[in-house]
């Protein structure tokens, strides 16, 4: 459902003249701390540490060490407070409610120095009754408690047996027992990401003011009846009814594009009154289904539903309608053990290219729909059609899902829990019941969700023994796990909404840990379920490591951003590789010297010394391996979708781990803070293109698969180049033409033993050459082209550096980059610093010696300035 308005057409009432009142209290509040040593003005929605920043209180607090220096803001007790005069006659309306669509996150709420309630979830809409305490003037006061502490002092009376983790590991300079509150997790710190606990208004914030019924939540669920081969809609609406009486009227829902208009006879019971429409949509119409991107439009219908009730005013609610069926498709597939794992999109199965998200910011209230629509855009751009929503974030704000709904990208949701044990005592039950009811009402209408999962990574923690728990008590915490995920958070998502799929956890087995009492022994069986998957200590570039699982939805290698992203948070003493500000930023063990490891196998480390020069070329190196490494990773799994080897196979899934960046640090990202692609993503450009062939090599052999996302086989031309590194002239050539690429498949195409491939070109080496590949079909159909290397790059054999120059030119909206070279230059890199934007392509193979890239900018610019701002890179220009 899109961002619905509300319209309310004003009627005669014996109580008020009209729908609801409305008073935003956005805007300026005062903050203090808690001994009023500090007082400042502050915005709503805000948090603290984005209030200091502004009245310039404190620096950036991402810049260099600042996340250890500011601790202290989160170990304070602050209090925001405004005053504000009563906007309507309170006299005449029957209730009035100051509701908080977000508080983070542990506070005592007062109205006129009188306590209305406290809050200890971030995730929770609050409402409060304030009828009998408002006045004519009023001031109201959010006193917060420190998370920390709080967290600390939950822990701390928690009876029986203990909750690990209690802290994160030291290298992530993080705070201690964050399961113990219902906040953002990685707020305490994560393996990518800083420690900023923060305190704030973080949504909005008002009075509500209303007679006899108000419109709390709206949804929309759509419904393909197979025996009567139509499409319905579930209309869902939830009131508070303040009437002692039950008020019957008629609601009607419009949708004029489809021809179809339906009136219903309604009662509203008093308390919460809900009522559920089933709105039949006129057959004769054709619907036009909602599709993943890169598999059909994204079509939504305008939809009116009128409520014209007895008593009270008349509700006109606009939203947007979509129609789109989704399916968990777990079943026996024949040569295999276990179960399939796979979706099916309005009866189709989808292969889910993706990556995962996390937060885009340590502090929600920067997070602009800009933000979003330009990282989610990124995400459409490079091919994927689907996101994981981590269990240490947040569940986003209304735009993300909208901004999803708009462009195709399919929803892989978690609940808010990741990597821990949690207390299953009531209160934190109860929290958390309210926590997932509130969510599973306000999303539920998305057509881009398309899947609930309980947790990230909890039934793994418990399955592997993560916290070291000795085996007799283990059945203590299998206990708390059925009682949270299963007996709570699942009973309600299946009360809530029967249209979409659940799976307890990330990692699973689905059905399989269902029957093994919902953990399974091993979660990360490549025969069931989704599997997450990490190895920094083997050969990235050898396929035989990755796992052939049915559904890959973790895995990843970490790189550093570009140098002018981590320019702005450091200074130049913090420019080498070993500097203690890169020790302090790789929030991961070991991070930096994996790197360095997996750098080393293929590559020659830098040697320049000059250290600025040596730490930009460590990060030029970085990226060039991370995109390799997950290019060989997901290239695997796309071409495991159609077959069973050994049992394994039928991989329907590649999410890979990470999309976006917290703030500026190495990590497995492959969208910087700020949005600048790294060349992962240029490359997942190309690896999840719809057309494809992949190559890899076993005992001897190249195999060539023809990969296709697309609806039809197609009859294309395999076009396979084979280069020395020492000339722009290819040493050979082969078309094989007539070769058909299957609809949604991934098929081979051709195989040759490489000794044969070389003795028929010119006796080429391993190290001496180098193949590339494409697909060529009809009517302009293309695959990007493809590489693959016969020998690590630092055993390459006549490669030359090469001149790299580049002529700028504009042309409309965008800059046309021409590049020429006199050799071959492998990971060709354009970078133009903080201009924002991104290029048709970088990180190439450049075998050719003219090649024209496209510069897309996302703010204006000019040639002058791209001109002066770029700088070209290749592999030889390492030293």
């Amino acid at each position: 459902m899109g961002a619905a308005a509300l319209l309310v057409l004003l009627l005669p009432l014996a109580v008020a003249t009209g729908g609801p009142e409305v008073h935003s209290l956005r805007g300026s509040w005062q903050l203090r701390s808690g001994n009023g040593s500090v007082s400042l003005p502050a915005e709503v929605p805000g948090c603290v540490h984005t209030a200091l920043l502004c009245q310039g209180l404190i620096q950036d607090p991402y810049y260099r060490f600042n996340d250890v220096m500011y601790r202290w803001i989160s170990l304070d007790n602050w209090t925001y407070s405004r005053t504000f005069k009563t906007p309507f006659d309170i006299r005449k309306w029957q209730k009035v409610n100051l509701v908080f669509e977000g508080v983070d996150t542990v506070a005592q709420i007062l109205l006129n120095n009188v306590t209305l309630g406290r809050t200890d979830n971030m995730f929770t809409r609050y409402s409060f009754d304030i009828s009998s305490v408002i006045q004519e003037v009023n001031c109201v006061e959010v006193r917060f408690l420190s998370a920390v502490s709080y967290a600390a002092e939950q822990s701390r009376c928690h009876k029986g047996h203990s909750i690990p983790p209690a802290c994160p590991p030291p290298v992530q300079k993080g705070e201690c027992h964050v399961n113990f509150i219902r906040k953002e997790q990685c707020s305490f710190s994560w393996d990518w990401g800083p420690s900023f606990p923060t305190q704030g208004i973080w949504k909005d914030v008002r009075i509500e003011a209303y007679n006899h019924y108000h419109l709390i939540y709206f949804s929309i669920t759509p419904l393909f009846v197979k025996s009567a081969q139509q499409w319905c809609l579930e209309v869902e609406s939830i009131f508070d009814v303040v009437s002692s009486k039950p008020i019957a009227g008629l609601v009607t829902v419009n949708i004029p594009k489809l021809q179809t208009q339906q009136s219903f006879s309604v009662k509203l019971q008093p308390g919460e009154g809900s009522i559920v429409l089933h709105v039949n949509i006129n057959k004769s119409a054709a619907v036009e289904a909602w599709w993943p991107n890169g598999h059909g439009k994204q079509t939504g219908y305008n939809m009116t539903t009128t409520f014209m009730m007895e008593a009270g005013c008349q509700i006109e609610k606009f939203s947007k309608v979509y129609f789109r069926t989704v399916e968990l498709i777990q079943e026996p597939i024949p040569g295999s053990p276990g179960l399939s794992f796979y979706f099916r999109i309005n009866g189709r199965p989808i292969f889910i290219k993706g990556s995962n998200w996390i937060p885009a910011d340590s502090f929600q209230d920067r997070v602009t729909s800009d933000t979003l629509r330009l990282l989610l855009k990124s995400a459409a751009d490079a091919n994927m059609n689907a996101l994981r929503v981590w269990g240490g974030g947040v569940y986003e704000q209304d735009e993300f899902y909208d901004i999803c709904d708009e462009i195709g990208i399919m929803i892989w949701q978690d609940f808010m829990f990741a990597c821990a044990l949690y207390p299953t005592n009531q209160n934190f039950l109860e929290s958390v019941r309210a926590e997932v009811t509130h969510q599973v009402r306000r999303l539920k209408s998305h057509p881009s969700i398309i899947l609930w999962s309980g947790n990230n990574e909890n039934e793994a923690a418990i399955a592997s023994n993560w916290f070291s728990i000795p085996y007799p008590d283990i059945g203590v915490y299998i206990k708390d796990y059925v009682t949270l995920y299963v007996k709570n958070i699942r009973e309600i998502v299946l009360c809530e909404d029967k249209s979409r799929p659940f799976v307890t956890s990330s990692p699973t087995n689905g059905l399989e840990s269902v029957k093994e009492g919902w953990l399974s022994r091993n979660p990360y069986d490549t025969h069931y379920g989704d599997t997450h998957f990490y190895d920094y200590s083997h050969d990235c570039w050898n396929w035989t490591m990755y796992p052939k699982t049915r559904f890959a939805s973790e895995y990843g290698f970490q790189s550093w951003p570009s140098f002018s992203t981590i320019e702005k948070v450091s200074s130049p003493e913090d420019w080498s590789y070993t500097s203690n500000f890169s020790l302090h930023r790789q929030h991961h063990e070991g991070g930096n010297i994996q790197m360095l490891q997996e750098i080393g196998r293929h590559f020659k480390l830098p040697q320049c010394p000059d250290p600025v020069k040596q730490f930009k070329d460590m990060i030029y190196l970085t990226q060039v391996m991370q995109a390799q490494c997950i290019k060989t990773e997901t290239e695997f799994y796309r071409f495991s979708q159609s077959e069973i080897i050994n049992g394994e196979g039928h991989t329907m899934g590649a999410l890979y781990w990470q999309l976006n960046d917290i703030w500026q640090a190495p990590s497995w990202a492959s969208l910087e803070y700020g949005g600048k692609w790294k060349l992962l993503h240029y490359f997942a450009q190309n690896f999840f293109a719809p057309l494809l062939p992949v190559a890899y090599e076993d005992k001897g052999m190249l195999h060539i698969y023809g990969v296709s996302d697309l609806h039809e086989d197609h009859k294309v031309t395999l076009r396979v180049t084979v280069h020395a590194w020492s000339s722009l002239e290819p040493v050979c050539t082969l078309a094989k033409e007539g070769v058909t690429v299957k609809a949604q498949s991934a098929v081979p195409i051709y195989k040759e033993p490489i000794c044969d491939l070389l003795g028929r070109c010119r006796n080429c080496t391993r190290e001496s050459c180098v193949i590339t590949f494409c697909l060529v079909g009809e009517d302009g159909l293309q695959s990007p082209r493809n590489h693959y290397f016969l020998s690590s790059l630092k055993d390459a054999v006549g490669l030359e550096k090469t001149q790299l120059s580049a002529s700028v030119s504009q042309q409309d909206g965008i800059y046309i980059f021409v590049l020429q070279t006199t050799a071959i230059a492998p990971f060709v890199t354009l970078d133009v610093g903080s201009i924002k934007g991104r290029f048709s392509d970088n990180g190439f193979l450049m075998t050719e010696k003219k090649k024209t890239v496209v510069f897309y900018p996302w703010e204006p610019t000019s040639v002058e300035e791209l001109k002066s701002s770029l700088i070209l890179t290749s592999l030889l220009d390492v030293v």
